[in-house]
């Protein structure tokens, strides 16, 4: 069994050291990209003089699970205004952590991780915080507004929230640290600071958070649809699509409400990052013996499932195929690994003398293991070789995105989605379809100055080690779509950047 884990671990996190590609070193301040023929650079149509960038962590250059200052530098939103500087772009402020742990502090106790890097010190590479106390405490606000507004773990509807920044309520949770140490006060709404920024330009993307939790905890959360009353929502629900589009229009009412041009982003599907694509549904590697042993285990449950079959399909309310489903058989090599899943029949609810009877069932290639489940899956409870999580010991659903948990996440993101790209029409904006980059990053990798960068966990280039947000030149890539879409909508000559100046991976 101990066997096991260590397999998992090469499984995951085989790294080639042969392509040192993904290590090219950065500059953390980009020299906009000049061609050796003298061009003129025009804004066309936009006014590139004051540029404001409102969103989540995506835009504040959140990467490897932290907000650190190398992360923000390379932020899509600071690369575009380099881009803009050649075509009367101003000054561009961002507020800077403290230092590139990335951890936070509040009354001088860290509560958020440091960023992860690639340790090696187990024998196999494996995302481990750096090691050092951050310096970053909350509680010293650097009151902005700065132009870029990215708030980590933002939904959509608290950038309209006042007292959203309040310090007073980040450790219950009421309000957000990450905007409390920049908020221009203790009421203030992240919008409403963005807006008095007078900007000329703005970019927009919000909303993965919105969907985000609820995946990212294996469907541990409510779909909300149906509910208007946003105040009522858990941290892991997904946002109703009606909320979802009314806080879209009142936000960007308020950013063109002095006349200013902007650009807005769509959400890629959740399937296209590493974080649901990287762990096997089928990573358990068992010999005859143990195969045979562990079947064994499983024999009188599979009875109590035949003998519900029996009891029950007569009268519609428990399928054979369903009983199939829940049937639990492992063979000699790769297995599928066992999960409870709550959508499956309560059979105890049907008929008391099946209460017994759990939610079993082997995991199938439609099943979406969080990345986060790496950690232990095969790994033994407690030190007892009898008890294998994923084996002997099913995992729980938070660790799993079912198929129907899926659909709730997917049906949501096309609601947002097309509400993002009909609100793009109707305010006249550029529109970036970040979902249509993420899907060919996923299929065939995107190549850009002879790099091809792919959404391959640690080694694909193109996200960080946390498997959600981008490595610093994933999200130099992205800056390159947003300004092919802003020149084909405004009429401008903005060069794109180097995608080789900027690292696929930190290692330290």
């Amino acid at each position: 069994m101990k066997k096991i884990f260590i397999i998992l671990t090469i499984i995951l996190f085989t790294v080639s050291c042969q392509n040192e590609d993904y290590l090219v070193k950065p500059r953390l301040v980009e020299t906009p990209q000049v061609s050796e023929t003298p061009v003129t650079y025009t804004s066309g149509s936009a006014d590139f003089s004051n540029y404001v960038s409102v969103g989540n962590s995506l835009t504040a250059g959140y990467s490897d699970g932290a907000l650190f200052i190398e992360g923000q530098e390379n932020s899509y939103p600071n690369i575009l205004a380099n881009q803009f500087s050649l075509a009367g772009g101003g000054s561009f402020t961002q507020p800077l952590m403290d230092d590139n742990l990335g951890g936070l502090l509040l009354g001088g106790q860290q509560i958020t991780s440091n960023r992860l890097i690639l340790s090696f010190a187990s024998g196999s590479p494996s995302p481990v915080p750096v090691s050092g106390t951050p310096s970053t405490e909350v509680s010293n606000i650097k009151p902005g507004p700065y132009n870029n507004m990215g708030v980590p773990g933002a939904k959509i509807f608290h950038l309209l929230a006042p007292g959203y920044g309040n310090v007073a309520g980040v450790a219950s949770g009421a309000a957000n640290p990450f905007f409390a140490r920049m908020a221009s006060s203790s009421n203030a709404t992240v919008i409403g600071d963005a807006v008095s920024e007078n900007g000329s330009f703005f970019s927009l993307w919000i909303g993965a958070n919105d969907i985000l939790g609820f995946a990212a905890s294996g469907g541990d959360g409510v779909d909300q649809i149906g509910n208007l009353d946003a105040a009522t929502y858990g941290s892991n629900d997904i946002t109703d699509p009606q909320v979802f589009m009314g806080a879209y229009n009142a936000l960007l009412q308020n950013l063109t409400s002095t006349g200013a041009k902007g650009i807005v982003v769509n959400l890629p599907s959740i399937t296209t990052i590493p974080y649901f694509t990287t762990v096997p549904y089928n990573a358990i590697p068992l010999d005859a013996a143990t195969a045979a042993a562990v079947n064994q285990g499983y024999a009188p449950y599979n009875g109590g499932i035949q003998q519900a079959l029996a009891a029950l399909s007569g009268l519609g309310l428990f399928t054979a195929e369903e009983a199939a489903k829940r049937t639990i058989n492992f063979t000699t090599g790769q297995n599928a690994v066992v999960i409870i899943d709550e959508d499956l029949t309560d059979l105890g609810a049907i008929n008391p003398a099946f209460a017994a009877l759990p939610k079993y069932r082997q995991a199938t290639a439609e099943d979406l293991l969080v990345l986060t489940s790496r950690t232990f899956l095969g790994t033994m409870v407690g030190g007892n070789p009898q008890l294998i999580n994923g084996v002997s010991v099913p995992l729980a659903d938070k660790w799993v995105l079912t198929p129907q948990e899926q659909t709730a996440v997917s049906t949501a993101r096309t609601a947002y989605n097309q509400t993002i790209e009909n609100f793009a029409t109707q305010y006249d904006l550029a529109f970036f379809d970040a979902n249509a980059l993420m899907q060919q990053m996923l299929t065939t990798g995107i190549t850009e100055n002879g790099i091809t960068s792919t959404a391959v966990y640690a080694t694909g280039g193109g996200f960080s080690l946390d498997g959600v947000h981008p490595s610093p030149r994933g999200y130099s890539i992205i800056a390159n779509g947003m300004i092919d879409a802003i020149n084909a909508k405004y009429g401008s000559n903005l060069p794109k950047v180097n995608v080789g100046n900027y690292k696929g991976l930190y290692l330290n």
